[in-house]
């Protein structure tokens, strides 16, 4: 059965434009063009990814966002933001809120299909159970299967992607890991597909790490590390 695509956006000629593309590679795609549209399609659907435009004609996308996070039938439906704003706050906030991912536009159509297809390829490799379940650095302890992180015995909660780009650092504690490599193993895009995501995220995932921040380490040209010791 193919994917099922809701694509909310309120300008006709963009919305057609992304439901020909996408079907034309096989998946099932639904469009509209405002929030009460989107939310009636949400009660009656099964999605595998939403791809959301903010400025809508009867309110923000991020509102959506925020009702889709929330709720225990749609919680794990990944969205995609495609927006005009490419203000850093607002993709700061869309990624709190639990988007997966921030397209600005103009944007490549090729490059948000390649997009939407990691997503998705990513969201079928995370229901294979891991093999390691608990994962500790320090006062820092991970449960890879409930996707739970405390520092501490204290609670600290991450968004999907940000869960999986710590899983990744810490796995790899003490290697440096570039940019590209990043978004090929967690995000899952191809090296030749550029974005300041991974910035993003980094910086947003050190100041929900707090004191455990600092073990993020930059490398300046080159990309992220773990340190290999707590020390």
């Amino acid at each position: 059965m193919s994917d099922k695509i809701l694509v909310i956006e309120d300008e006709p000629d963009i919305r057609k434009t992304l439901e020909y593309n996408l079907t034309r590679e096989g998946f099932n795609v639904y469009g509209c063009g405002s929030l009460q549209e989107a939310r009636n399609f949400l009660k009656k659907q099964e999605f595998s990814i939403v791809l959301l435009d903010l400025m809508l004609p009867d309110g923000s996308g991020l509102d959506l966002c925020k009702e889709a996070k929330s709720n225990e039938a749609t919680k794990d439906i990944p969205i995609v933001i495609i927006t005009a704003k490419d203000d850093e706050v607002d993709k700061v906030v869309g990624f709190e809120l639990g988007a997966d991912d921030y397209v600005t536009k103009p944007f490549s159509v090729r490059e948000l299909i390649l997009r939407v297809k990691a997503i998705l390829k990513r969201n079928l490799k995370s229901s294979i159970p891991p093999v390691e379940i608990k994962r500790s650095f320090g006062s820092l302890t991970m449960d890879t299967e409930s996707h739970e992180v405390f520092i501490d015995d204290h609670e600290i909660i991450l968004t999907a992607l940000e869960f999986k780009l710590l899983n990744q650092l810490v796995e790899r504690r003490g290697r440096v890991q570039t940019r590209d490599q990043l978004l090929e193993d967690v995000w899952g895009y191809s090296a030749d597909v550029t974005t300041r995501t991974v910035d993003t995220h980094i910086k947003r995932l050190r100041e929900k790490l707090g004191s455990m921040g600092k073990y993020v380490q930059t490398k300046r040209g080159v990309g992220y590390k773990f340190s290999r010791t707590p020390e």
